[in-house]
């Protein structure tokens, strides 16, 4: 069988989960002695669809023999699939929503599928997170994805269905990055409203988004500093050398493991070239887990529960 040649396509280099896309992706190749090409989009979902049209289109170009992406906007380019896969080319969406999976695999031989955490789960994890974190409810900041973003629609619908109604939300939206975080709450921070308010917790949909905060919390002036940097942050991904050790240094108090799913999707893809796409998923799921576990998290809270609320 000749090298399989992949060709995967994240959202950015500026977030940690991504760039833990990106490295899982290339271990992964080797282990499967597949050639793996890395291109981001840089957040921006028109540069995405031309550069995947580019690979599929472009006769001055190898072709690959699948593309996997997640997408930079708010759709996951059916019209850029049903070229790919009338090309021959494998599709593979990650952490997306979508609907044409099961028409192309009707129409077309290549492997086709989804692979995804439960972002629902995520967010419903982390609504039990904040109900830890206040027991006794408060108000808290909450950062949210993109609004075109699937995965941040299902952690907010997730976050509302386990969140009690004791905790009161101020939503806010950056592009998963640290830079649009920060600078999302640096705007707010200078609004009279801000100072006003009484903060107690501070929620992110991912931790560069966490950390955003508490870079913009650690600039405002020095007067006002300690009350906005002893609130409490959380944040999810929680990659190893990032999210996690952000926790167990105490810089975040909680986040959610997400585990990169670019490794699984090249090994699923390999093994439906070996033994034909029969019995390949037409969605998969991977289950989130909350860092520290919910149990641990609410020995940690009651051990500060003397410290008394936020801001």
């Amino acid at each position: 069988m000749k090298r399989l040649s992949f060709v995967v396509s994240l959202t950015n280099n500026d977030n940690d989960y991504q760039q833990e896309q990106a490295a899982a992706a290339e271990k992964a190749g080797r282990r499967c002695g597949v050639d793996v090409k890395i291109i981001q989009a840089n957040n921006d979902a028109l540069a995405q669809s031309q550069q995947l049209l580019h690979y599929v289109q472009d006769s001055s170009v190898a072709r690959p023999d699948a593309i996997m992406f997640e997408p930079a906007g708010g759709t996951a380019f059916p019209q850029v699939a049903r070229a790919a896969a009338a090309a021959g080319i494998g599709w593979v969406v990650l952490n997306h929503e979508v609907d044409y999976i099961l028409e192309l695999r009707r129409a077309y031989k290549v492997p086709v599928f989804a692979i995804s955490s439960d972002h629902v789960e995520v967010g419903k994890i982390q609504g039990k997170q904040f109900a830890t974190l206040l027991p006794n409810g408060g108000s808290m900041l909450y950062i949210e994805g993109p609004a075109n973003s699937s995965a941040a629609k299902e952690r907010t619908i997730g976050m509302n269905m386990t969140k009690p109604a004791n905790i009161q939300v101020k939503t806010m939206r950056a592009n998963w990055t640290e830079e649009s975080a920060h600078r999302t709450v640096s705007s707010w921070l200078r609004l009279r409203t801000s100072q006003e308010s009484h903060m107690d917790l501070v929620g992110a949909q991912d931790d560069s988004m966490a950390m955003g905060a508490r870079k913009a919390f650690s600039e405002i002036p020095e007067n006002q500093r300690p009350r906005w940097m002893k609130i409490p942050i959380t944040g999810c991904d929680g990659m190893p050398k990032t999210g996690q050790t952000w926790v167990r240094n105490g810089t975040l108090a909680a986040t959610i493991f997400i585990r990169p799913n670019t490794d699984l999707a090249i090994e699923i893809f390999v093994e439906a070239i070996k033994s034909g796409a029969g019995n390949l998923p037409e969605r998969k799921l991977t289950e989130p887990e909350s860092v520290p576990s919910l149990q641990d998290l609410a020995k940690l809270a009651s051990g500060k529960s003397q410290r008394g609320a936020g801001v």
